[in-house]
């Protein structure tokens, strides 16, 4: 299987090497290369990449916003930036891009994150992997134990009013812990919460619902 790429820089010299560097590659073929947001998202519709190489820093739609507006069905992400700026990395992350690499990286390094990226995995530079360890730990130190017990419940598919139950609270108390929960861990819903609950170990999985 031929893997597609899509490559997203606004340095013509970036997107050229890159180019070079995949077409050499057997089984992968790059069907096209822009140097803005607007374009990537146009390239995406059209030519439907398996993996999309892709800029953080760029003028107008930045990477950030393209990840944002990308369909679920879009490519497979692997972001490139010269930046590994805290929250940068985080936000590219929780968008869904799978990995992570410096524009410094070694071409062998980007080939493979290509390669593992078709089949699903992600690929992180050490430095970032370790802030990205570092930050996923961090919010769940910032849940009161109150909140805590209400992640749980999240994460075992209970209702708010099954927490207020099981909790003895009231549903519009239950429902302020929710919304605090989601605005501490920077998701954008329940279930996104249950996901980081589960995998911190908060709940084991054959609790969760």
């Amino acid at each position: 299987m031929t893997i597609r790429v899509l490559i997203v820089d606004d340095h013509e010299v970036v997107r050229q090497g890159l180019r070079f560097v995949l077409e050499q590659e057997d089984g992968v073929e790059v069907v096209g290369d822009c140097g803005d947001g607007e374009g990537a998202l146009r390239a995406v519709e059209r030519l439907r990449p398996d993996v999309l190489l892709l800029d953080l820093v760029m003028p107008g739609v930045d990477g950030l916003a393209v990840l944002e507006r990308l369909p679920e069905d879009g490519p497979a992400v692997i972001v490139l930036s010269s930046f590994q700026e805290d929250d940068r990395v985080v936000a590219a992350m929780r968008l869904g891009a799978l990995s992570y690499l410096s524009k410094t990286s070694a071409v062998d390094r980007v080939v493979e994150a290509v390669r593992v990226a078709a089949r699903g995995g992600s690929v992180l530079e050490p430095g970032v992997a370790a802030l990205l360890l570092g930050r996923m730990r961090r919010p769940l130190d910032t849940l009161t134990p109150r909140e805590r017990e209400v992640l749980a419940a999240l994460a075992r598919g209970r209702s708010n009013a099954e927490i207020a139950r099981d909790l003895r609270m009231g549903r519009e108390t239950v429902k302020s812990h929710v919304s605090s929960v989601l605005a501490k861990l920077g998701v954008a819903d329940r279930t996104q919460a249950a996901i980081y609950a589960l995998q911190q170990g908060l709940v084991p999985l054959d609790e969760a619902l």
